[in-house]
C-alpha cells in the first residue's frame, strides 16, 4: 500500500523518480561540491566565511555571456571566464581581505557582505536587470544516452570535472609546499608564520585556487541557466553555505561532503516534486538544516570530539 502525503496524495503520485532525476542531483550536488570547496578554502586559512563568493560566479557567467554575445569562440570565452574571475579574487584579497586581516571576524564578515552587494550593484548599473544570455555553452545541456538513461552532458561533465578537481587539490594539499604551508596556517596561522610559513603567499595561494573553483562552476551553472543576471548565483551560494555549515566547517572534507549532500537533496526534490509543490522545497531544506545543527551542531560529517583546528 502506498503511504499517503501530508496533503492526502500518494506519495509515489507526488514524488516523480527516474534516473534522469538522479543523475542530475548527481550533477548539481557535483557542483555545489567545488562551490563548497572553494568557501572551506578561504575559511580554513583566514577563519573567513566569504558571503561574496557567489559575486565571484557571477563575474565569470558574465564574461561567458558577453563572450557569447560577441561571437567569440568557445574556448575564448573560457579564458575570459577565468581571467575575471582570478582578477577579481585577487583584487577582493588585496583590497579587502588583507588590510583588515588583524581585525576581528565580525568585521570582516560584513566587509564581505559589502563587497557581495556592491559587486551585484556593480553589475546591475552595468548590465541592467534584464541580464544577459550566455549562449555558447547550450549544446552540454543536451542528453546523451548511457544505458539506455537520456542523461544531460552537463551532468556527466560536471561529475567528472568535480572529481579531477577534487583530486587535483588533494594532491596540491599532500604533495606540495603550498598545500603544506596552507595546512599549517589552516591549524595555527601565528605559529606557521613563525615557523617561516609566508601568510601573504598562503592566503594569495588560498584565494587563486578558490577563484580557479568559481569560475569552473560558473561555467557549469550558465549551461543549466544560460540567463545571467546580478543574482545570478546567490540563492546557489546561500544553499552551499548551508550545506558547508552542515557538513562541518572545521575540515575541508566535511564541507565538500555537506556541499554536496545539499546540492544532492536540492537537485533530487527539484526534480521529483511536480511544479506546484516546488515552493516548498527550501523551506524544507533549510528546515533540515536547523534540525541537523541542533542534533549535530558540530557537523554532520565531523566526528565527535574532533579538535576544531583541523580545517584542512
Amino acid at each position: 500500500m502506498t503511504a499517503p502525503a501530508p496533503g492526502g496524495l500518494p506519495l509515489a503520485e507526488i514524488l516523480v523518480i527516474d534516473w534522469q532525476t538522479l543523475a542530475d542531483a548527481v550533477g548539481l550536488g557535483s557542483v555545489y561540491a567545488l562551490m563548497a570547496v572553494g568557501i572551506g578554502l578561504v575559511f580554513g586559512v583566514l577563519r573567513l566565511v566569504n558571503f561574496a563568493y557567489g559575486q565571484l560566479v557571477m563575474a565569470g557567467a558574465y564574461a561567458l555571456a558577453l563572450a557569447s554575445e560577441r561571437g567569440w569562440p568557445v574556448w575564448a570565452g573560457i579564458l575570459l571566464c577565468f581571467a575575471a574571475t582570478l582578477a577579481l579574487s585577487l583584487a577582493m584579497e588585496r583590497l579587502v581581505f588583507r588590510p583588515l586581516r588583524t581585525q576581528s571576524p565580525a568585521v570582516m564578515l560584513v566587509a564581505t557582505f559589502a563587497v557581495a552587494f556592491l559587486l551585484q550593484s556593480i553589475a546591475l548599473l552595468w548590465f541592467g536587470s534584464l541580464g544577459k544570455i550566455a549562449a555558447s555553452l547550450a549544446s552540454l545541456n543536451q542528453p546523451v544516452t548511457v544505458g539506455g538513461v537520456d542523461i544531460r552532458k552537463i551532468t556527466l561533465v560536471a561529475i567528472a570535472v568535480a572529481a579531477a578537481c577534487l583530486i587535483a587539490l588533494v594532491a596540491l594539499l599532500g604533495r606540495t609546499s603550498v598545500g603544506l604551508h596552507m595546512r599549517a596556517a589552516a591549524i595555527d596561522f601565528r605559529t606557521a608564520r613563525l615557523l617561516g610559513v609566508r601568510a601573504n603567499r598562503v592566503i594569495g595561494s588560498a584565494v587563486l585556487v578558490s577563484g580557479l573553483l568559481a569560475a569552473i562552476v560558473a561555467i557549469m551553472l550558465t549551461v543549466q541557466t544560460p540567463l545571467v543576471t546580478p543574482e545570478f548565483a546567490l540563492r546557489d551560494t546561500i544553499v552551499v553555505l548551508a550545506g558547508v555549515v552542515v557538513g562541518g566547517m572545521n575540515r575541508l572534507l566535511s564541507a565538500t561532503l555537506g556541499g554536496f549532500a545539499i546540492g544532492f537533496a536540492s537537485g533530487f526534490l527539484g526534480g521529483a516534486l511536480p511544479t506546484d509543490q516546488s515552493q516548498y522545497l527550501p523551506s524544507f531544506l533549510f528546515g533540515v538544516v536547523i534540525l541537523v545543527l541542533l542534533v549535530r551542531p558540530g557537523g554532520l560529517f565531523t566526528r565527535p570530539g574532533r579538535a576544531a583546528v583541523e580545517r584542512v
